[in-house]
């Protein structure tokens, strides 16, 4: 079948032993072109870390955790075409950049699509999946952090329901000064 025909995979939640799958995308995911303005590590970086960190990892956004939510996007034959995880940001706590939590919140992150399914819709679902948990989970917003040069990512994401909120964060690891942009979607 056609990778771009809607049905060829199956959206679901991770389970905590499926950690050697979220370390082989998520190493695969460190190797795009564009990775560099996407996430927060490196691949060597990631490539380095012990089995226990991928085990505690996935634990963390399994099925059975509720801080967390890893969405994967299962192919023919049980291959991982995409994924995206849903962090919950509880209100009145800070972010990962240090700037406060103002209400219950999901926080997107590690959103990865394999180059031969983008643009099939796979995207999409997986961030439909993302906020149907979110929303279950009685969050009041979803939002995630984008760098301004990563055009792909942001068409995708307002695809997918997300606006600019006018919001920028500071670049972690940039240079002072550098900031990314906040997209958000309401409950």
């Amino acid at each position: 079948m056609s990778a771009s025909v809607p049905g060829d995979y199956v959206i679901r939640s991770i389970r905590a032993d499926e950690w050697p799958a979220v370390k082989e995308l998520r190493l695969r995911a460190l190797r795009d072109p564009l990775a560099h303005l996407a996430y927060l590590e490196t691949y060597e970086d990631a490539a380095g870390r012990p089995d226990s960190y991928w085990r505690e990892r996935a634990a963390k956004a399994a099925e059975s955790g509720s801080g967390a939510r890893q969405i994967v996007a299962e192919g023919p034959g049980g291959a991982w075409l995409g994924t995206l995880t849903v962090l919950v940001e509880e209100a009145g706590t800070n972010d990962w950049a240090g700037l406060p939590v103002e209400r219950r919140q999901g926080h997107v992150v590690g959103v990865f699509v394999r180059p031969e399914w983008r643009g099939s819709g796979l995207t999409k679902a997986l961030f439909a999946a993302g906020l149907e948990w979110a929303w279950a989970s009685g969050l009041e917003r979803v939002r995630l952090i984008v760098h301004p040069d990563n055009g792909r990512a942001q068409a995708a994401y307002r695809k997918a329901g997300f606006a600019p909120s006018g919001r920028t964060v500071p670049l972690v690891g940039g240079e002072p000064g550098e900031r990314e942009l906040e997209f958000v979607v309401e409950r």
